[in-house]
């Protein structure tokens, strides 16, 4: 790819000859397979058919897939591989196509659906670090937008993910994703076929930040719009070592408070158990 700007990074970067900020150069796949353990209304009982990419524009330090996001593990494959890949996760009865951490990828997946676009719903599982400019180029592709809304306070934000930018470029980018899918709509079965779950993960000692994201994202954006999915899930791993404040799991009470506040503002959406801060709801990943 030739002056890659597909991510807020804007590289430039010619793919084909020197890899981009992400790490990305040609199409590549960590792991395509059922996938069990997103919200129940992605997952269902057939699971979601998610499609891991390799390589990430950010750099978080507590990443749990950090070996397919930092070190940009996984098979590089063709756009009629891609194609086909879709083609047998939904032969294989999933409730989806879920596209996660798609960004580098944005044209050869455009490409790989419009060989064969799937009847299930498409799902953009990202960490909403996403150009508005690229977001657009997805409308009428993507059935359901499934971002993360991670920080609003920059200072947090490039000490744990390399962006200060992160706030203002995921504000845009959830306006973009509601343009195109805010309301949502279900399936017979519950299942989600259009619409936007913004998730938050509350790390350890930072409880005030989540506040601060819960009270940005209920003064700016319709509530009824979205679903909203906080997470418990964290534990440290990758280089959350470095940083002692979040070298540990999650208290209750920290998540309790978090999730509490959401609740006065009036969320809807899931609220995970504590147990879900567990490696095991890491997969591995295999195309490598």
């Amino acid at each position: 790819m030739l002056n890659c700007r597909l991510c807020p990074k804007k590289c430039g970067a010619d793919r084909e000859n020197k890899r981009g900020f992400c790490g990305a150069d040609v199409l590549r796949v960590a792991r395509a397979a059922p996938h069990y353990h997103e919200e129940p209304c992605i997952s269902g009982k057939n699971g979601s058919g998610a499609v891991f990419f390799s390589c990430c524009p950010l750099s978080c330090v507590f990443c749990q897939n950090h070996e397919i996001s930092d070190e940009c593990k996984g098979r590089a494959v063709t756009i009629q591989e891609l194609s086909d890949i879709f083609k047998r996760l939904e032969a294989e009865g999933c409730h989806n196509i879920n596209l996660v951490s798609p960004t580098p990828y944005v044209p050869e997946i455009i490409k790989a659906l419009d060989i064969a676009k799937p009847e299930i719903p498409v799902v953009y599982n990202t960490s909403g670090y996403e150009r508005a400019e690229t977001l657009r180029a997805l409308d009428g592709y993507v059935s359901v937008y499934l971002p993360d809304h991670k920080y609003v306070t920059p200072e947090i934000a490039e000490k744990y993910s390399g962006a200060a930018d992160y706030p203002e470029i995921a504000a845009a980018a959830l306006h973009e994703m509601l343009r195109q899918r805010g309301g949502c709509e279900y399936d017979e079965n519950g299942m989600m076929k259009r619409g936007v779950i913004v998730r938050h993960l509350v790390l350890p000692s930072n409880k005030d930040e989540s506040v601060k994201v819960l009270e940005f994202l209920s003064e700016n954006y319709d509530k009824s719009k979205f679903l909203l999915s906080l997470m418990s899930q964290y534990y440290p791993t990758h280089r959350a070592c470095e940083y002692p404040e979040i070298n540990r799991y999650l208290t209750k009470y920290e998540y309790k408070k978090v999730s509490e506040f959401a609740v006065s503002l009036g969320f809807k959406g899931y609220f995970q158990e504590s147990s879900s801060h567990d490696s095991k709801y890491t997969p591995e990943f295999d195309m490598i």
